[in-house]
């Protein structure tokens, strides 16, 4: 595939088609604007006016044009006759990011290609039905692993002082504080060694995550890497302050220094789950962990919940950015 337009917009739909593989979509160089300097980490084929050119020498059998000025209506119609001949698929990319496809339609309006837009459910019939999900579940599943409950707790307490469970006050939806439980998986003094090992935060952002942190006990590192510290978080969803599915539960101090649209955030429940789990966690930089969180609350579904959980049960076998 060629992708046709200016520096900045290629080289982030090209990461973007890079992160993930099942679009089947294979970037292979670029058409860029006279006069650029050409830094896209791709092989360039030339302008604009070199699209047909660069398909030929590249291979392509797709052209994505972005969104820029110099390709209006007229000169995409032109493009798409040249490629026609040599039946070359046209897509044509929107400014639009991380919407999903049931969300949007082409309305036609005298020969204009209009894309509508419809708002997130966030309210109404969808919303109900996945709180019955998310209180029947969270109450199964309670019963169903009573028995790992009870061993994690005992293990726990043999393995270092302290109390069972960890408390933490996180933000819900509207931005409403809750008492956050899980499984403790740190010596009691974490908090206070906090400033001590602070220079080694591997995190960007408002989080602090290093690898081999020394506050981790024996058993709360072999509980991480499983993620059955979380588990204590079913009480939270039982009790509605939580979902299986959603954004990542964050701090106060981590809401206070978010800009208004990452705020955004807090319009749903945060999950025990969710994009930020199955895509990397820790590992992820904090910027991409708000867009896949920003991502969830626009296209949340059930069905996707649904793709979410099962998606978990693989990054949890990999322990995936667990540490």
């Amino acid at each position: 595939m060629i992708v046709v337009g200016h520096e900045l917009a290629v080289v982030h739909i090209t990461r973007q088609l890079r992160r993930e593989r099942y679009h089947g979509l294979e970037v292979v160089g670029a058409c860029l604007p006279a006069g650029g300097d050409g830094a896209v980490g791709l092989p360039v084929y030339g302008t604009f006016d070199d699209v047909a050119l660069a398909v030929d020498a590249a291979a392509a059998d797709t052209v994505i044009v972005l969104s820029c000025p110099e390709l209006d209506g007229h000169a995409l119609r032109r493009l798409a006759w040249r490629l026609e001949r040599d039946e070359v698929d046209l897509i044509v990319a929107s400014a639009l990011v991380d919407v999903a496809g049931d969300r949007t339609t082409i309305r036609p309006v005298d020969g204009l290609p209009m894309l509508h837009v419809e708002h997130p459910r966030l309210e109404g019939g969808a919303r109900v039905v996945k709180e019955i999900v998310d209180r029947v579940g969270a109450a199964a599943l309670l019963a169903l692993l009573s028995p790992l409950l009870l061993t994690l707790a005992v293990r726990i307490r043999r393995d270092s002082a302290g109390p069972v469970f960890f408390r933490q006050v996180r933000v819900g939806r509207d931005g409403q504080p809750f008492v956050m439980f899980k499984f403790r998986s740190m010596y009691l003094d974490a908090e206070a060694r906090l400033a001590e090992i602070r220079h080694l935060n591997e995190h960007d952002g408002v989080l602090f995550k290093v690898r081999n942190d020394p506050r981790v006990t024996p058993v709360g590192r072999w509980l991480r890497r499983l993620s059955l510290d979380e588990l204590p978080q079913l009480f939270n969803v039982l009790c509605g302050q939580m979902s299986l599915v959603g954004p990542r539960p964050p701090l106060p101090e981590e809401v206070a220094a978010y800009p208004d649209d990452v705020r955004r955030r807090l319009a749903v429940k945060p999950g025990m789950t969710g994009l930020w789990q199955v895509s990397g966690r820790s590992d992820l930089p904090w910027e991409e962990a708000v867009r896949l969180d920003l991502r969830y609350v626009e296209n949340w579904s059930l069905s996707f919940d649904l793709v979410i959980m099962a998606r978990t049960v693989s990054a949890v076998a990999r322990s995936a950015g667990a540490y």
